[in-house]
């Protein structure tokens, strides 16, 4: 068996058992191939933090606090340590760490107004076509630059996305480049229940309480062990559920979406401002903040208009993004949306260019070329990175 057989071998194992982030089983033989494979031609390393769901852009990141109060919602507006730029209520610790972090407003796709195709943009940079699914772009990194040591080189947190909708392609496998560049998860797609419980091995208690002992925190901790040991991509999703819980889903009625908007200033706003601020500074202070691109978006945004029962629906028209690290600069608003938040006004940024941005953070030419089974060649992305995040 030569090396590429090996690591083909290693690859296709699970690396992770829960909470313990580390292999399993491998055999000495195993451990000295993967080490034989080890590449360091790019140390960049990308956190995506997806805000499964959809989270609403008037909730979060892009208030309207001058809006009739059926487009403002019932949350307030607060100032940030950037003149002039608020962010909703649910986000004091953030408001406090603006300096840190670049917010773009202006997103948006003209994709159907599900689930599933904003998560293939985000993910792969493309929709799907009839059965063509686009790989990952932790994948195509996997694929391109290899494992560090003996950790995978892509991970998907705690598990894929499943049970969005619709029974369809959600942009989180290696598809046509193989199962050796799939990720790893810690938690394995048999479970049925939505309601594990997810461990952190090895951190303080002290750590533990700053993330916050819930499930946000513990997974934005896993995502900061699994870098510092050299994982390369980490995608976290804050839920790979949206049935029979409360999650950013906000409709305000129905089955598993009853929650309204204001669960994001009472449940989910403080538990992710806690989490995502901690991980901001861990990652500062541990050095690691430079090499990392720290991005924090949902697949859509959120109806201008808050509905009759208390919600918001789809609106993949537009939303916002958090993009921190990696050398990219803080305190900057990207783009803008209308005094409604119903669609872009200035500088529309498609789904699609901020996948080439994280190519292009982690060494990789978004415009270069992948081989299909077929030998076909495409580009990883066809759209250029966002420009702004960028300059100095």
């Amino acid at each position: 068996m030569n090396s590429r057989q090996k690591q083909s071998e290693v690859s296709r194992r699970d690396f992770l058992r829960v909470g313990s982030l580390s292999f399993v089983g491998l055999s000495m033989a195993e451990r000295a191939a993967l080490a034989a494979t080890r590449s360091d031609r790019s140390e960049k390393n990308c956190i995506l933090i997806m805000m499964t769901g959809g989270a609403s852009q008037l909730e979060t990141f892009d208030p309207k606090p001058d809006a009739p109060a059926e487009i403002r919602g019932p949350l307030k507006a607060i100032s940030t340590t950037v003149p002039g730029l608020q962010v909703s209520e649910a986000f004091p610790q953030l408001a406090q760490r603006t300096g840190q972090f670049s917010l773009i407003r202006s997103l948006y796709h003209d994709a159907a107004p599900i689930h599933e195709t904003g998560h293939q943009l985000i993910q792969t940079g493309r929709v799907s076509r009839g059965s063509l699914n686009y790989p990952c772009f932790g994948s195509v990194v996997a694929r391109q630059w290899g494992p560090r040591g003996d950790a995978p080189p892509f991970v998907v947190l705690p598990r894929l996305v499943h049970s969005l909708g619709v029974n369809t392609y959600r942009g989180q496998q290696a598809t046509f480049l193989g199962e050796e560049f799939a990720p790893a998860t810690t938690i394995g797609m048999k479970s049925a229940s939505t309601e594990y419980e997810i461990e952190v091995a090895g951190e303080s208690p002290a750590i533990q309480q700053q993330y916050g002992k819930h499930r946000f925190g513990k997974l934005l901790l896993q995502a900061r062990q699994l870098v510092e040991r050299g994982t390369r991509c980490v995608v976290v999703n804050l839920f790979d559920d949206l049935h029979e819980q409360l999650t950013w889903d906000c409709h305000g009625t129905g089955a598993g979406t009853a929650g309204k908007v204001y669960e994001y200033r009472d449940s989910l706003g403080p538990a992710f401002d806690k989490a995502l601020s901690t991980l901001l500074d861990d990652l500062a202070s541990r050095g690691l903040l430079q090499d990392t691109l720290v991005v924090a978006t949902g697949e859509f945004g959120r109806t201008p208009q808050i509905n009759a029962s208390g919600g918001r629906d789809h609106w993949p028209h537009v939303w916002s993004a958090l993009v921190a690290g990696g050398a990219t600069p803080g305190g900057r608003v990207i783009g803008a949306s209308d005094s409604r938040a119903s669609s872009p006004v200035e500088r529309p940024v498609h789904a699609s260019e901020l996948t080439a941005s994280i190519y292009q953070h982690l060494g990789l030419n978004p415009q270069s070329c992948l081989a299909r089974q077929d030998d076909q060649q495409i580009s990883l992305v066809d759209a250029a990175p966002i420009g702004e995040l960028f300059q100095g």
